[in-house]
């Protein structure tokens, strides 16, 4: 395996001659307002995605199989936890640098991204923003080296938008904690080395535990028969009287705010990602209509096809510009919840509907491994839900104008 180059304020400084091979529609010249670091990130994943990802994904998809060989590369080129700080095996970077890493990673295909957005979101932020100095030490560095692949175990059956609600409990023992309940709809669980568990103590309060598989009574399933994020390893995770030492509870981890504080992470992430689908579909579906001829020319040249070109262009240009201002917001500590809820739901109905779109204008070639759409349009049926679904983001952005809740 070649070694990646990887992504880094120092490799920045190295490789400022480097060309920006990025492709993509950039109606409003957003690449202006991008520094010369920024737009080198942006250039060195896309590189990667056209290397790594591009030429295997669609078999991965039609077989249903993780491509577990590309932890590793994601570790050496720096996917993994781009923003955490150098000490602890990030890479150091701005907000607006991992949104375009997450954007070029799933105009590859959002399973991957999904895959790097729970590492670097939802495993290692926790650590890194809730756990002790002996956590972050041994947990991060192998993390962000691709070394250990984590999951985020906060949905269960029967509690999806309503986390609080959870039923996996722990009780407190010598020197040790007994965790039972399970977990589901939990990307990566199947293959995942490491688990951050949100259960309740004995007082009823949220907590979080790190762990680890191989611990006597932690078991973990797939999900099969999937038809979204094919080509990812989606489960649940089982825990019965599980001993997990309590050397590895999170301790600045306490309530429901701790793993919403995560969500807002990977939100942020999705909400870069899905343009980048949006971009994928919409490429692909441009140099369609410019080649595919009929009545003696190209379809590119009927007035409907066009009127879609050009909605959907627009459609992802304001959603560049969103994803541009709040990774601003970010790297000023400034972004709320309800602008990161904006975001994620914003960005992602319109890539399905660009997706859909594209479908259309590909006609029947739309729909065949052929070309990348389908897959997009299936993989945006799972983004528009999780991380909180559509709705429950409008509910937030609700409570954001009235000031009043509507559910607890």
């Amino acid at each position: 395996m070649q070694p990646q180059q990887p992504i880094s304020p120092r490799a920045a400084t190295v490789r400022t001659g480097a060309t920006d091979a990025f492709e993509a529609p950039d109606f409003y010249q957003i690449d202006d307002l991008l520094t010369p670091e920024q737009k080198l990130v942006r250039s060195a994943m896309r590189t990667f995605v056209k290397r790594e990802i591009t030429p295997t994904i669609d078999d991965c998809a039609q077989r249903g199989e993780f491509p577990e060989t590309i932890v590793p590369k994601f570790g050496q080129i720096g996917a993994f936890g781009p923003t955490l700080p150098v000490e602890v095996g990030g890479g150091g970077l701005d907000q607006i640098s991992y949104g375009l890493m997450m954007q070029e990673i799933e105009r590859g295909d959002s399973a991957l991204r999904s895959t790097v957005s729970v590492q670097s979101s939802l495993v290692m932020y926790p650590i890194w923003a809730f756990g002790s100095d002996e956590q972050k030490a041994h947990y991060l560095p192998r993390l962000a080296k691709g070394e250990l692949l984590g999951c985020f175990g906060l949905t269960e059956a029967n509690h999806g938008s309503n986390p609080g609600g959870m039923e996996s409990a722990f009780i407190e023992r010598s020197d040790y904690y007994l965790l039972n309940g399970s977990k589901l709809w939990i990307t990566n669980a199947p293959i995942a080395d490491i688990a951050i568990v949100w259960a309740k103590n004995e007082q009823g309060k949220i907590r979080g535990l790190i762990v680890e598989r191989g611990m006597e009574g932690f078991s973990t399933n797939d999900i099969e028969r999937k038809w979204s994020l094919r080509a990812s390893r989606t489960g649940e995770l089982i825990f019965q009287d599980v001993k997990v030492p309590k050397t590895n509870m999170l301790p600045d981890a306490i309530g429901l705010k701790a793993p919403l504080q995560c969500l807002d992470q990977a939100r942020y992430g999705i909400a870069w990602g899905a343009v980048g689908a949006a971009m994928d579909c919409y490429e692909t579906a441009r140099r369609y209509t410019l080649e595919r001829i009929q009545f003696d020319k190209p379809i590119a040249s009927f007035q409907l096809v066009q009127k879609k070109l050009a909605e959907m262009l627009t459609d992802i240009t304001k959603a560049q510009l969103v994803c541009w201002r709040l990774g601003t917001l970010k790297n000023n500590d400034a972004a709320t919840t309800a602008q990161i809820s904006m975001a994620k739901r914003d960005n992602v109905d319109m890539a399905l509907r660009v997706a859909r779109t594209c479908r259309q204008l590909l006609g029947g070639m739309g729909i065949t491994g052929d070309y990348p759409i389908m897959r997009h349009m299936m993989n945006l049926e799972s983004v528009i839900t999780y991380e909180g679904t559509h709705d429950i983001h409008l509910l937030i952005l609700g409570e954001a104008i009235t000031g009043i809740g509507a559910f607890k």
